[in-house]
Parts: structure tokens; C-alpha cells; sequence
């Protein structure tokens, strides 16, 4: 009977106590905005290097590569701030 007592109980209060499974759940984090920046910089600078290599190898001039390579970015990840520059 003890027993019975206790792990009701015990049961009762793991359902009410402010930590159990059913309680609110924490508001997702914030996105970083710097962070987010960041990233986007990063993968437009080695999107545009990886393109310029690809278009130098084709025998188009580094400078002409490079500006050719920038803007296939801005036209395709014009959704991005980093395509905007």
C-alpha cells in the first residue's frame, strides 16, 4: 500500500513540476544578424572564386572572370544581402 502511495506520488508530482516533459517550451533563438552577414559574405567570396576560377580556365581574361563571376551571383542569389554588393 506504501508503495502504491509513493509512486503515485511521485508520479503526480513529476506531471506538475515546472521541469516535466509537458511544460512550455522554450522560444527558439534569435538569429544573429552578424552571424548571418558572416555567412552570407563567406559564401558569396567562395562562390565568386570558385566561378572565376572556372571561367579562367576557360581562357577568359582574371579581371573579366571575376567581373563576369560577380554578377551570375547578384542575377542568381540576388535574394541574399551579400549578392547586392
Amino acid at each position: 500500500m506504501i508503495k502504491r502511495l509513493l509512486l503515485s506520488t511521485l508520479a503526480a508530482s513529476t506531471l506538475f513540476c515546472s521541469g516535466c516533459i509537458f511544460g512550455k517550451k522554450k522560444p527558439a533563438a534569435k538569429e544573429n544578424s552578424a552571424i548571418s552577414a558572416e555567412v552570407e559574405e563567406s559564401f558569396r567570396r567562395r562562390w565568386v572564386d570558385k566561378r572565376a576560377g572556372d571561367l579562367a580556365a576557360t581562357g577568359v581574361a582574371a579581371a573579366d572572370a571575376r567581373t563576369k563571376a560577380e554578377a551570375e551571383f547578384r542575377e542568381r542569389f540576388g535574394f541574399t544581402r551579400a549578392g547586392q554588393k
